[in-house]
């Protein structure tokens, strides 16, 4: 299968259209951004890492019951998945607090929450991702009451079945953002997950493994997600 047409470009990826009209190829890219785009770097191998990553984490979410738009590995930077009309609501799970919810309410890092924390965000930069609730998803027609208790309910289960497998390489799954799309009438989980998505703590050192060591300039981005693939036990071609 070859991409042909540009579809769409993101931050970090880009889709392309193919021969099958249900089918897109995403090309993860080596862009790395923060703060809503207005930090932009190159980082050598990351659309790779990250690219694999997803396709790792899709199937194992795939084999836990959970139906997500990834097909196929194309090669190291590129993936077969199903093209899906997106639903721009991200949603997010925190098992602790940190990030953006730290500022906003001026809890400690770290805080643990049980059960987890269900948050909606609308997906618009420039608006940068407001806050919403349920109601304005229904309200501006975004996605169905149905639909979106779907989408809470597979949001949880992603969230205990990956929580499980970071704990078991020693990892903590601290938050995690992750957006869904229709398929022919279906919810799937669509997008990505990989460590720009997502917080993950060393447990013993508490060392960050995610996208907050660019956030924070704290450098070695790209070996943080070589180690947590490593753990995992994913091959990397990169």
């Amino acid at each position: 299968m070859k991409a042909l047409d540009l579809l769409y470009q993101g931050k970090a990826k880009s889709a392309y259209l193919t021969e099958d009209p249900d089918l897109v190829v995403l090309r993860f890219r080596d862009d790395t951004s923060a703060f809503d785009g207005e930090v932009i770097e190159q980082l050598v191998d990351k659309g790779a890492i990250n690219n694999q990553f997803n396709g790792f984490i899709m199937e194992a979410l795939g084999a836990a019951g959970i139906p997500t738009h990834f097909e196929k590995l194309l090669n190291a930077n590129e993936s077969v998945v199903k093209r899906l009309d997106m639903i721009p609501v991200e949603c997010v799970v925190r098992n602790q607090a940190a990030g953006s919810l730290v500022r906003r309410l001026g809890i400690e890092e770290g805080l643990s929450f049980d059960p987890p924390l269900f948050e909606l965000f609308l997906k618009n930069d420039e608006l940068h991702d407001p806050m919403i609730t349920e109601h304005h998803v229904e309200a501006f027609h975004w996605a169905t009451r149905a639909e979106m208790a779907t989408m809470h309910d597979l949001t949880l289960k992603v969230n205990e079945v990956l929580r499980a497998m970071f704990f078991d390489v020693g990892l903590l799954l601290v938050d995690f953002k992750i957006e869904f799309g229709r398929f022919h009438g279906e919810i799937f989980l669509g997008d990505e997950f990989s460590p720009d998505g997502c917080r993950l703590w060393d447990i013993e050192t508490g060392e960050k493994k995610d996208k907050d060591r660019f956030r924070q300039g704290l450098g070695g981005v790209v070996e943080a997600y070589r180690d947590v693939s490593e753990r995992l036990g994913i091959k990397l071609d990169a």
